[in-house]
């Protein structure tokens, strides 16, 4: 999704989740940061099915670079965090949709974003020292326009399985944000919220609209344990 256009995105966004729908699923997690940025918004402004919610990754991040908690509507104020490195596929760098939630949270905060092309496809195409490669270039570029960061968000959830690589690059003195952990609480926290929400089934289902053996062997690969996708 990370070089496609914004209404590709929508219209790609809302076929996916439509189908978790039909497949049963009230609450879906858009786990993409590009398809948080540019499309959903304008889906929960065109409306949702009712029972249905669809959830972005970009909050749980910027609340714990802005140390806030859920459901905390102060005003913006000052962070200990002035200068943050963004890196993130060219769409969602194109999108602004990261510094335009975090000045809800936040201000004075300097953010400098990295379009990490070609990160992506190495790491999908199994290619890590690829991968490795391209990271430590993006970094070197984001340190010629911001010299010093004191944090760095990996703003696509392909990023974390790069994150030593990210931050041996950019030095023990960056704090670095991952997602991962942090969705996932944030996650358990809504739930605890809305347990309505939980669903019945304990059945896990992996669907994917490319490749399912493919998918299937890089997710195993990557995740250290088997799975198995089927067509969507």
């Amino acid at each position: 999704y990370g070089v496609r256009d914004a209404d590709e995105i929508l219209q790609l966004t809302r076929a996916g989740v439509e189908r978790l729908w039909q497949a049963g699923c009230d609450l879906v997690i858009l786990a993409c940061n590009t398809a948080s940025a540019a499309a959903l918004r304008r889906m929960q402004e065109a409306g949702l099915p009712e029972g249905k919610r669809v959830l972005g990754v970009f909050v749980p991040l910027i609340e714990a670079l802005t140390e806030r908690q859920w459901g905390d509507n102060s005003p913006p104020r000052e962070v200990d965090m002035k200068h943050v490195a963004l890196f993130a596929t060219p769409a969602t760098v194109a999108s602004r949709a990261f510094q335009r939630e975090l000045a809800f949270r936040a201000i004075g905060v300097d953010v400098e974003a990295q379009a990490c092309g070609g990160v992506v496809d190495a790491i999908e195409d199994g290619d890590l020292i690829l991968a490795e490669a391209l990271v430590r270039s993006h970094v070197e570029a984001l340190k010629r326009k911001m010299p010093k960061p004191q944090a760095a968000i990996l703003g696509c959830t392909h990023y974390p399985l790069m994150q030593e690589v990210f931050q041996a690059a950019l030095g023990a003195d960056v704090q670095v944000f991952s997602q991962a952990d942090l969705v996932a609480q944030s996650l358990g926290n809504y739930l605890e919220r809305h347990p309505d929400m939980r669903g019945q089934s304990e059945v896990s289902m992996f669907l994917t609209t490319g490749d399912p053996a493919r998918v299937s062997d890089r997710a195993t690969q990557f995740l250290r344990r088997k799975i198995e996708f089927h067509a969507a």
